[in-house]
């Protein structure tokens, strides 16, 4: 009986974690990987139905915030939507990151092996490197993005980087995997350093701030090594005049002063710093249950009108920061209910991830603290959930991830 259940299940198996791999491989390198990849767990979640439903409803105790988070997310913007006589646009995105939820009922069902996840992250950094290159060195484009803009291309090759380390840790016992697994996630990185951006190495101070303090969980000889590595990389990513980080961080902070000054605006900080003025505005004036965004936008365009705001601000299409845009367009409950989708997934692998790097759901949950501090730190500066691919991305990582964790506690698969 266990063999023809094992038997039955092996083409599921084989097909879960293709997906598994394909979501990381096709997200920056073609504009409709991340959507394909959504629409397909949801088609095998629905052809799948039962052992879908009973594999959810088996671990129901264990995932029940987490995906209550992401329903009471949905059910706030539909309600603000259908009670403002507002645009259903801007509920498509959280219908579809509740709807991801089907990658978690499938890793679930079918137990895919999670290696395929670790070679999806390699591969999409191996591959979205010399894309970037190309751009970067081959056209002479100073920020390239790829096919999308490119604080969210280095955004998430950041984190396909990071989460093909934490591959090479958990395969570790098996070098050859490991040592190309560390290629993947060298790659990664070095993407994300030539698009230039910023900001989404705060996600790296947030890891640093939450990991730092279980240091028992590095005590090991590898592990050791491995902090000791990271420390190298970063000094010689900080340091390393041709990547020009350490230059545009003094940039930063000259027009962070200019712009208290009273000085230039149009620069990549001063607008965001106008920008989050005039968020805080509009917070001002709704701070229980915020405004429908293009509501915002023209009592923006009022501020600009009277001298309060730089017209600047009517330039950029959304407020630079996560936080900040959920409070603008949702007040303090749809800020609760946006920080929900994050604060649940982070509660969740933190309990599973402990200090023992040798843990079955270790790597699991160390990628899923990567994946939820990430965006956090990217959301500082950036609207990441802004675009469907970035939200998209974020909400079928988590579930994944939820998934794999669950398996590997069970030690099966």
């Amino acid at each position: 009986m266990n063999s023809n259940s094992t038997n039955t299940r092996e083409p599921a198996r084989i097909w879960i974690g293709t997906l598994a791999f394909l979501l990381p491989f096709l997200s920056l390198v073609t504009l409709f990987g991340v959507s394909l990849v959504s629409f397909l767990f949801l088609i095998s979640a629905l052809i799948s139905f039962k052992p879908a439903r009973d594999a959810l409803r088996r671990h129901w105790p264990q995932i029940r915030w987490v995906v209550l988070a992401f329903l009471l997310h949905f059910l706030f913007v539909l309600a603000c939507a259908v009670l403002r006589g507002a645009s259903m646009g801007p509920v498509e995105k959280p219908a579809r990151m509740l709807f991801a939820a089907s990658a978690l009922a499938m890793v679930l069902a079918a137990r895919p092996p999670r290696a395929t996840l670790w070679w999806g992250a390699a591969a999409g950094g191996l591959a979205a490197l010399p894309f970037i290159a190309w751009q970067r060195l081959g056209l002479g484009i100073e920020r390239p993005g790829g096919l999308i803009n490119a604080i969210t291309f280095g955004d998430l090759a950041l984190l396909l980087g990071l989460l093909a380390l934490v591959g090479a840790i958990d395969l570790r016992d098996r070098p050859r995997q490991a040592l190309l697994a560390g290629a993947g996630a060298l790659a990664g990185i070095a993407a994300s350093l030539m698009t230039g951006t910023r900001g989404g190495w705060l996600g790296l101070l947030l890891m640093g701030l939450v990991l730092l303090p279980r240091r028992g969980m590095f005590g090991t000889r590898r592990g050791g090594m491995l902090l000791a590595g990271a420390a190298v990389v970063l000094a010689a990513v900080w340091f390393a005049p041709g990547l020009g980080l350490h230059a545009r961080f003094v940039e930063g902070v000259d027009e962070a002063r200019d712009w208290y000054a009273g000085g230039q605006v149009w620069t990549n900080v001063g607008s965001r710093l106008e920008l989050w003025k005039g968020a805080l505005m509009l917070v001002e004036e709704r701070p229980l249950l915020g405004r429908d965004f293009e509501e915002g936008r023209a009592r923006l365009a009022e501020y600009a009108r009277a001298g309060t705001l730089d017209p600047m601000v009517l330039e950029l299409p959304h407020l630079h920061n996560d936080g900040l845009q959920a409070l603008a367009t949702g007040g303090v409950v749809g800020f609760a209910l946006w920080a929900a989708i994050l604060a649940a997934p982070l509660a969740f692998f933190l309990r599973r991830l402990g200090r023992d790097m040798r843990a079955p759901q270790f790597a699991a949950a160390l990628a899923g603290v990567v994946v939820v501090l990430g965006y956090m730190g990217f959301g500082l500066t950036e609207v990441i959930f802004w675009s469907m691919k970035g939200s998209l991305f974020y909400a079928l990582m988590v579930f994944m991830l939820v998934g794999f964790c669950l398996n590997a506690k069970e030690k099966i698969g």
